[in-house]
């Protein structure tokens, strides 16, 4: 039935309007003896997965057809020549026909649309394997008068250069062109089109120089994107056109060094982004009153020095991100309306006042890498925060009370000087994703509620006093468990992606909030006492575990090595015994492993992984006296190796023979040398000579005596004794 369904429809002759969309269909290549849908104007087939050349499709006929759409259907090879015969063609997407990985997509042949003059909407995003630009401008409808509005070619990996004849197609509202890999200068010409609303070249490799006669027709422009080229924007506001631009992106173009005037131009802008545009120098007296009614404002990765605008507060700004600048002094009442605001690494001082409380809409704030102090004001209505970052300042205090009825995901107070103890409704925070709050001055005990974070990733304590033992039952850290995961991020895309840091492998990595596969727990640097639980081998998603440094007893968990995930393992710096765990050979992914200056001892397990991480590291064993075998030089007393114990007995005896062998030649060796030492000294010296035969003849004659004597006595004790006895 459903793969028979172009038969069932062409039997309705008077169909006018067929909608099938998201039918789950897989063939669209059925072969029709007669087509008889001759009235059929709009034929809707989007979110199908056909999967097969465009060109065997059976629709290609239907050339009453004023709507076709076949987006996300995944045809692909070249449209056949009948699409050139729909004359009457309106609107004709063919979208989101690549795969993710980019093929395969359709092929265009030149010319193909030429004669579509009727043709109002074509939407080729992303549908396209490649392109190049002066062929597919070619291949557009060349008609006295075309009607075209829209045109979207973006994401096709089209080359070459954006053509000036683009300014004939005077109905264009929306030229799209975005995410290619387009070169060249903008042409002049697109200036005259003057009904155009939407103009997208974001993400190419455009250059050259865009000034005001590049806006001169530009009267209906409401939405600019240059972002991502190396275009420099030169604009004289005195040659400007009334603009009406409500959203202008010239993000990573070339703008500064002084602060664009002619934004003073744009009133009814809402969006505005300038990041990364070389922009030096203060912000300007009239940045709070010209750009009052703005919901976006990016300026941020630029060189803007000076303080910020004491009139802020009585901005409509939503969304400000003023991160990566080099603006001084203090952090003046800021707009009630703000959803997020990021002034990061900037240069900051000063407290934050009690103002800040009454941004009650606050969603997001980072005002990490400056230099405030002081305590943060404990804002209870701040209810609706969901991404703190204050990081690498010197703030002080307890740790925020206000956080308590929030659903806060992401927490950053790390490299402050916070103190006392963690609160225990911390586990009550069930929506915590992310926790930084190492190197603090917090003390107490880990709250043992932090097992009811289940949605966590990152658990990050390192550096500060805590003491008592690590939680158990840590198992129920589902969030870490071994599956690629993505934090649940909110899908407002005005809002930043933070780069959270995680230490790891003697270095700090950063990650994208949005990304979650590197779950880390750091429990390095305190006084934690106690064994490592059973329990955290059941974590067995996580990437990086530190627990270093600390006064941790026991022996290491036996069952470590189902933890397959791990690439980074330090418990170096403790007081841990026992044998290293044979199942450590078992983590393949492992990258770095410290278990230095402990009480280890035993055979090290063998291992490839194992020993090809010791010539990276040699220390990762030092200071465990107890610990021997491969790969250190110190033999393990005994062997369950009966090959080893023959080959050590061989070397044994070989020894053994060499060193007799040595000793006898030595001797002999001696004895000769000394006695022809002597002969050779008489031969030549005759006193001595003489001397040595006199010395002789009286030993003899001594000798000779006692010897006569000595028989002679014993014969006449042996006489008196056989006497007696007779």
């Amino acid at each position: 039935m459903v793969h028979d369904w172009p038969r069932i429809v062409n039997m309705i002759p008077s169909l006018q309007v067929l909608y099938l969309s998201g039918c789950s269909f897989h063939k669209a290549n059925q072969q029709l003896p007669r087509l008889n849908l001759t009235k059929l104007e709009r034929l809707d087939l989007s979110y199908n997965h056909f999967d097969h050349p465009s060109e065997s499709c059976w629709f290609w006929n239907l050339t009453s057809l004023k709507y076709l759409n076949l987006g996300e259907t995944f045809l692909y090879g070249h449209f056949p020549k009948t699409l050139g015969q729909m004359t009457s063609l309106q609107v004709f997407d063919f979208s989101y026909n690549k795969y993710l990985d980019g093929g395969p997509g359709g092929i265009i042949a030149p010319g193909l649309m030429r004669n579509l003059c009727n043709l109002e909407v074509l939407n080729l995003e992303k549908g396209l394997s490649y392109g190049n630009m002066t062929e597919l401008y070619e291949s557009l409808p060349h008609c006295s008068s075309s009607p075209l509005r829209e045109l979207y070619l973006d994401g096709n990996n089209i080359t070459g250069t954006l053509p000036a004849g683009i300014a004939k197609f005077t109905s264009l509202a929306s030229l799209v062109l975005s995410d290619n890999r387009m070169t060249g200068h903008v042409p002049t010409e697109i200036g005259r089109l003057n009904g155009l609303i939407s103009l997208d070249l974001r993400n190419n490799n455009l250059t050259g120089v865009i000034t005001e006669e590049h806006f001169y027709g530009f009267t209906s422009l409401q939405y600019i994107d240059l972002s991502n080229n190396p275009l420099k924007i030169i604009l004289d506001p005195g040659l400007l056109p009334p603009l009406k631009l409500e959203q202008a992106s010239f993000a990573s173009c070339q703008i500064g060094p002084n602060f664009p005037s002619w934004l003073r131009l744009l009133p009814r802008a809402d969006y505005i982004d300038m990041s990364n545009t070389g922009i030096t120098g203060q912000l300007p007296y009239w940045f709070s009153t010209t750009l009052s009614q703005a919901i976006f404002l990016n300026f941020s990765h630029n060189q803007i020095s000076g303080s910020l605008p004491k009139n802020m507060e009585s901005m409509s700004v939503n969304y400000l991100y003023l991160d990566r600048n080099q603006i001084t002094g203090e952090i003046p009442p800021l707009p009630e309306n703000l959803n997020c605001f990021s002034i990061s690494n900037n240069s900051l001082s000063g407290h934050i006042t009690r103002s800040i409380c009454k941004t009650q809409k606050l969603e997001c704030l980072d005002l990490s890498i400056n230099q405030l102090e002081g305590e943060f004001p404990q804002c209870i209505k701040m209810e609706n925060i969901r991404s703190l970052i204050l990081s690498n300042n010197m703030f002080s205090g307890k740790f925020p009370s206000f956080l308590q009825s929030t659903n806060i995901k992401f927490l950053d107070l790390s490299r402050n000087k916070f103190s006392g103890r963690l609160p225990e409704w911390i586990g009550d925070l069930v929506a915590l994703e992310y926790i930084g709050l190492s190197y603090n001055m917090f003390s107490g005990s880990i709250p043992s509620s932090i097992i009811n974070l289940g949605g966590m990733y990152n658990f990050d304590v390192a550096g500060n006093r805590l003491s008592g033992v690590i939680p158990r039952n840590l198992s129920n850290l589902t969030g870490m468990a071994g599956q690629v995961r993505y934090w649940n991020v909110d899908s407002n895309w005005m809002q930043p992606q933070f780069i959270l840091p995680v230490f790891t492998k003697r270095q700090e990595l950063h990650y994208k909030q949005t990304f979650a596969n590197f779950s880390s727990i750091d429990l390095s640097l305190n006084y934690l006492t106690g064994v490592i639980p059973e329990e955290i081998t059941s974590v067995n998603g996580l990437v990086n575990l530190n627990i270093s440094w600390n006064y941790l007893t026991g022996e290491i968990p036996r069952s470590i090595g189902s933890m397959k995930s791990l690439e980074s393992l330090d418990l170096s710096r403790n007081k841990l015994c026992g044998e290293i765990p044979p199942s450590l050979s078992n983590l393949t992914y492992l990258e770095h492993l410290d278990l230095s200056y402990n009480n280890l001892s035993g055979r090290i397990p063998p291992g490839s992984q194992l020993d090809t991480l010791y010539d990276y590291y040699p220390y990762m064993y030092s200071g465990n006296v107890g610990l021997c075998g491969r790969p250190l030089q110190r033999n393990c007393p005994g062997s369950n190796n009966n090959a080893t114990k023959l080959v050590d007995g061989d070397t044994k005896r070989s020894a053994h023979v060499s060193d007799s062998m040595l000793f006898y030649l030595g001797l002999g060796s001696g004895f000769l040398v000394g006695l022809w030492v002597v002969f050779c000294t008489m031969l030549f010296k005759k006193t001595w000579r003489i001397a040595y035969f006199q010395l002789f003849d009286k030993v003899y004659d001594k000798l000779y005596v006692f010897v006569v004597v000595t028989w002679a006595r014993l014969a006449q004790k042996a006489l008196n004794l056989t006497g007696k006895l007779g």
